[in-house]
C-alpha cells in the first residue's frame, strides 16, 4: 500500500482536493476531522486536555473548541502540547483504518504532517499551495473570522514555502490552473 500525504497551509484548499481524490476513486482519511472527533471521544485524550488545559475547556461532554483555539493559538508551546496529545491518537486511526482500506493508494490529509512528523511514515507527500492573500480570504469566508484571526493562525503554522520545499509534489490551488490534470498527474508518477 502507497501511503501519500496531503497537506497546505490553511486556507490553501487541501480539503477541496481531497474531495477530487476521493471521487476518483481513492480512499481519504481525514487527520484533522479525526483529531476532533478524538477531542470529543477518546476518554484518555479528553482527561489529558482537561489536565493541561484546564476541567473547564468541556462542557456538558462539549469540548470548547474556541476557548482551547484562544488558549493554543496564542501560545505555540500550548498548541505543541496539545498536538503532542492529539497525534498519538490519530496516528493509531489512521493505522486501523488503512488496515481496513482495499486500495493500494490511500490520502491521509493533514495541516500539520511535518509538524507532527507523520511524514516519517508517509511515501509521498504532496502540499497543495495557494497565494497567501487568496488563503486569508476563503479562511475568513469559512469560519467567519478576521483577519488578524486568520494571521495569527498562519503564523504559528510552518509557511507554505517550507511545506512546499519538503513534498514530492505541489498541486497549484490559485484558480488559474485546473486541479484534475494536476492530480491526474501526480498519481501516474506515483504509480
Amino acid at each position: 500500500m502507497i501511503k501519500i500525504g496531503l497537506t497546505g497551509g490553511i486556507g490553501s484548499g487541501k480539503t477541496f482536493v481531497a474531495e477530487v481524490f476521493k471521487r476518483i476513486g481513492l480512499p481519504v482519511f481525514h487527520a484533522d476531522l479525526e483529531a476532533k472527533n478524538c477531542l470529543v471521544e477518546d476518554l484518555n485524550l479528553i482527561n489529558e486536555v482537561k489536565n493541561n488545559f484546564g476541567s473547564d475547556i468541556y462542557e456538558n461532554g462539549l469540548l470548547k473548541k474556541k476557548k482551547l483555539a484562544d488558549i493554543v493559538f496564542n501560545d505555540i508551546n500550548l498548541l505543541h502540547k496539545l498536538n503532542s496529545l492529539v497525534h498519538p491518537v490519530v496516528k493509531k486511526r489512521f493505522e486501523d483504518w488503512c488496515i481496513s482500506q482495499k486500495s493500494n493508494l490511500v490520502i491521509k490529509e493533514a495541516a500539520i504532517i511535518f509538524e507532527s512528523r507523520s511524514n516519517l511514515s508517509l511515501d509521498y507527500i504532496i502540499c497543495v499551495s495557494a497565494n497567501e492573500d487568496l488563503r486569508v480570504r476563503r479562511v475568513m469566508e469559512r469560519d467567519r473570522c478576521s483577519y488578524d484571526d486568520v494571521i495569527r493562525r498562519i503564523k504559528v503554522q510552518m509557511s507554505q514555502y517550507d511545506k512546499e520545499k519538503l513534498s514530492d509534489f505541489v498541486i497549484d490551488n490559485n484558480g488559474d490552473k485546473l486541479l484534475l490534470p494536476q492530480i491526474l498527474d501526480v498519481i501516474k508518477e506515483i504509480s
